[in-house]
Formats: C-alpha cells, sequence, structure tokens
C-alpha cells in the first residue's frame, strides 16, 4: 500500500466528514484532555487495515500515539483488542468514524476473500478481485484481498490489456481485436481476452493470447475447455461463482478465478471504539 496515497485520501476524507469543524466535540469539551481508546473486534474474521490505524490520526493530531495489536491478515475473534490509541480527547473522537469504517470496509473483504479462499481449497488456483471496487477505495480494497488470501487482477485500465465482449463486438472477432492491440502495445503489456464460446477460445488460442478468460461458463464446460489451451497461456475462470459454488471449480484446471463480489459486496466487519478514560 501506497503511504503517501493513503495519507492524502485520509485528509480528503476527513474533510469530507469534519468540513468545518466537529461541532459535537468542540461545543462538549471545553478542555482537550489527554486520554486513552482502543479498537474491539465484535465479531470474528480477518484483520485489515493495520496502516490506516497507524497513520489515521496523523491529519488531526501527530502526537496521537499508536499501538497496533494485530497485523494485517490475522485472525481476530469477538473481543480481541486491535489497537490502542493515546491523544487528545478531540482527536480521538472526531476521527474515530473515518478511520472505524475504512477498517471495517477492508476487514469485511479480508473476511470475504478469506472464506473463498478456504471454500476452494486448492492452493494451485489463485482467488483473484477484479476492477469492481468502490471508487476512490481501489488501493484499499485491493490490499484488503491480499490481507484474506487473495490475489489482485489488474490495478486499472492502465497496466493490462483485457478484451471483453464489448471490445470484441466492436472489432467484429478476437482475431481482428488482438491483431489490432499487438501493434500498438508495447511488450510488458499482457493480453487477456474474455471468451464466451468454443469460436472465441480457438481464436484466442491462435492468436496466442497471454491469457484466456473463461466467462459465465459452468464447471464441466470449463474443464472441456482447459484441454484445448496451451499450457503457456493462462487459464481464467470468472462469472456466477459464489462461495456456496466455488468449490465445484476446484478441479476444472484453471490458473486463476476471479470474483467480484469479494470487493463490491463483502459485508463489513463489525469492529468499534471505545474510550478508556483519562490518560496519565
Amino acid at each position: 500500500m501506497n503511504r503517501w496515497v493513503l495519507r492524502k485520501q485520509l485528509e480528503a476524507f476527513f474533510q469530507e466528514d469534519i468540513g468545518d469543524g466537529d461541532k459535537t466535540t468542540e461545543y462538549l469539551m471545553k478542555e482537550d484532555k489527554v486520554i486513552e481508546g482502543f479498537f474491539i473486534a465484535k465479531e470474528d474474521g480477518v484483520f485489515a487495515g493495520e496502516q490506516v490505524i497507524l497513520d489515521g490520526y496523523l491529519p488531526l493530531d501527530p502526537a496521537v500515539d499508536v499501538q497496533v495489536l494485530k497485523q494485517d491478515g490475522d485472525m481476530i475473534h469477538k473481543g480481541d483488542k486491535i489497537a490502542v490509541v493515546r491523544g487528545s480527547t478531540r482527536a480521538l473522537l472526531t476521527g474515530e468514524r473515518v478511520v472505524l469504517n475504512i477498517v471495517q470496509r477492508m476487514s469485511g473483504i479480508a473476511t470475504m476473500t478469506m472464506k473463498a479462499v478456504k471454500k476452494l481449497d486448492n492452493s494451485s488456483i489463485r482467488v483473484c478481485d477484479t476492477r469492481k471496487t468502490t471508487p476512490g477505495l481501489r488501493m484499499l480494497e485491493k490490499h484488503a484481498v491480499t490481507c484474506g488470501g487473495g490475489f489482485n487482477h489488474r490495478n486499472g485500465l492502465y497496466d493490462a490489456i483485457m478484451i471483453k465482449d464489448n471490445h470484441i463486438t466492436a472489432m467484429g472477432s478476437v482475431t481482428n481485436a488482438v491483431e489490432q492491440v499487438r501493434k500498438k502495445a508495447g511488450h510488458m503489456l499482457k493480453i487477456e481476452v474474455e471468451v464466451e464460446n468454443e469460436t472465441q477460445l480457438d481464436e484466442a488460442v491462435q492468436a496466442s493470447a497471454d491469457v484466456i478468460m473463461l466467462d459465465n461458463q459452468k464447471p464441466e464446460q470449463i474443464r472441456q475447455w482447459t484441454g484445448k489451451i496451451p499450457d503457456h497461456i493462462l487459464t481464467e475462470a470468472s462469472g456466477n461463482i459464489t462461495v456456496e459454488n466455488i468449490a465445484e471449480y476446484r478441479d476444472t484446471g484453471v490458473d486463476c478465478i476471479s470474483l467480484g463480489f469479494i470487493t463490491h459486496s463483502a459485508p463489513a466487519l463489525d469492529i468499534s471504539f471505545r474510550l478508556l478514560g483519562e490518560s496519565n
């Protein structure tokens, strides 16, 4: 995770929440005392967001002392303390919700990813995310996926070429699309082709795509198609795969399974922040 980017994001998140001031805290806190608080898990899951807690109070008060008790990827259980913070009452109260929102979101994604990895139960297949992330939160959400044992697909439109159904429609065929891309793409850019039928599959193989995605296919069909794909071409399954049915894809022969739901549909993990009282 890029800490420079994270700090810029935190500043923007606090600006959205605080505006011209935390009125409740300002009106209540006549004297700004030093106080302690802690983050605590209210349900079991996988923790993600260590750096968010460490850097979370910097835009508000760099003097806040933060001790994180869990590392990214650790299993946490209901009642576990995740981190302890000590600093001004105003900073702790004003920063509470933004930090919590991000950590709960990231931990929920890490937990969902872990569930998918465990259900698949095949270490030779990578469980990957997609670009179905919350705008503005992609770096954080993709980091959370890795905390849950998953892997990142491309980070954006800029770091890989992925020829999807609409690209194929626009170009008339897989062959035309790949040929056009190869005329312009540098040798460091991989080309992935999404295929929906056997004709497209054969074209993608003949065009020497680097990766072939078998989109919205049942496990039986995927097993047949992977047998036609040379070993040097990576294979990926995607579409209509859930935590409930992912085990059915365990022996399909693919290298990766990409899942949109681990980011766009993961429920936040329940985590709270509580004050301990005045610190000496």
